[in-house]
């Protein structure tokens, strides 16, 4: 009976619900107008048109719909859009040059501790922060387009902003030029679903103490410092792409204290580094490729229980560096383009055991300056020797089953 009675409810307010167009040749001419004579409920449609009203806030429940990309301009002194009001959808507007505050964090959008709002179909450019959700469960930000023009990380913002969260659906977004292009801290149970995030000073994604969300079908490539993930635990990532994130500091992937997650069926290619963990445990990382990096993978002696599974490293300067002597971490069925194994069963498994570790890696390790040596005869000398005689490389750490061939992935 009480659903009865919410249908009857909810198919009332529609059927009450009216429209609103706002526009140079339309009855009502401003936006903020049209949202202080709307109900909720009703649908506000703003037409093609440059409109310069300052904050544009919105305090109802509406469908904000903009037709031909209308340009909301902050002018450089205020944010764009504010939403106070659950259930608000934005849909369709060009948003641009909201102010600049280190304190406020002016934004294009922004969600002031709001539940099921829809940002979708936009295009932000040259906003301080991008869209930032705070506080807010349940909201979806889709097929946004975020660019900026940052210089320094200290003068400009993030892309996509969330800060204490839950259930966020960040899907197909593409975004550039910010200092990190997406951000969580605090949110948990989302998903951050194929986006593509580029050029941005800092990350191209950045989250922090946010736990059991997944992240699958991205793409992150050109950031100063690709992925970072940090006192995070049941993470979950699949199928994304890291490419090209150089510096000397700079990693596809950094995962630090990091426990009881997933990296499963990702492409790393052209990092600094592919993978860089510090004190991480209990990491599955299975069915990635690991290809044309300085490193594969660096493991430092802090990490613990973590398993490196069917991977393929392939075309890496060094496939595995650590800092320490200490192998706590279980390497299996890997294919290693450096391995000169044989197999005379032919069942597709090395006859001889495989050392990732390298002993120029672990010098380098220690001392970054070895590097000068690099395809030194000396070095390669130094290389063959420890696999005849290994000395100063761990013993356990050891890839016991190596494939002879790459895998399928």
């Amino acid at each position: 009976m009480k659903y009865l009675i919410y249908l009857f409810l909810l198919f009332s307010s529609l059927l009450q619900a009216h429209v609103i167009e706002v526009g140079p040749t339309k009855s009502v001419k401003s936006i903020k107008k049209a949202i202080t004579q709307a109900r909720i409920g009703d649908t506000v449609i703003v037409f093609q048109s440059h409109y310069k009203e300052g904050t544009i806030i919105i305090d109802k429940r509406i469908v904000f719909l903009g037709k031909g990309n209308p340009v909301l301009d902050g002018q450089k002194k205020y944010e764009v859009l504010s939403i106070k009001a659950d259930s608000v959808v934005v849909d369709g507007f060009k948003i641009i040059r909201s102010g600049y505050a280190s304190l406020e964090d002016p934004c294009g959008i922004k969600v002031y501790n709001r539940n099921y709002v829809v940002i979708q179909n936009n295009i932000l450019d040259d906003n301080f922060f991008g869209i930032y959700i705070q506080n807010g469960k349940k909201c979806l930000i889709k097929n946004n387009t975020l660019s900026a023009y940052g210089k320094e990380e200290q003068r400009i913002g993030n892309g996509i902003h969330c800060w204490k969260s839950d259930s966020l659906q960040i899907i197909g977004n593409r975004i550039k030029g910010h200092r990190d292009g997406i951000y969580f801290e605090f949110v948990t149970n989302s998903i951050i679903w194929r986006n593509i995030s580029t050029q941005n000073i800092r990350y191209g994604l950045h989250f922090m103490f946010s736990n059991d969300d997944a992240y699958i079908s991205n793409v992150f490539k050109k950031n100063g410092a690709g992925v970072a993930v940090m006192f995070t635990k049941n993470v979950k990532m699949f199928h994304n792409y890291f490419e090209e994130n150089w510096g000397d500091a700079a990693y596809g992937l950094l995962l630090k204290e990091i426990s009881d997650s997933f990296i499963i069926g990702n492409y790393f290619s052209k990092n600094t580094s592919g993978i860089y963990m510090e004190g991480t445990s209990r990491i599955l990382v299975e069915k990635n490729t690991f290809e044309s990096n300085g490193w594969g993978m660096k493991i430092q002696a802090s990490c613990m229980d973590n398993v490196i599974d069917h991977n393929n490293f392939a075309g890496n300067t060094f496939d595995i560096s650590t800092n320490g002597s200490l192998v706590l971490n279980t390497f299996n069925s890997n294919y290693w383009d450096k391995y000169e194994g044989y197999d005379l069963d032919k069942n597709g498994v090395g006859d001889v055991p495989f050392h990732p570790l390298s002993l120029f890696a672990v010098l380098t390790e220690n001392n970054p300056s070895a590097m000068l040596l690099f395809r030194s005869f000396m070095i390669t000398l130094l290389d063959k020797s420890e696999k005849v005689l290994p000395s100063i490389t761990p013993d356990n750490f050891i890839d016991k089953t190596p494939l002879m061939h790459s895998l399928r992935l």
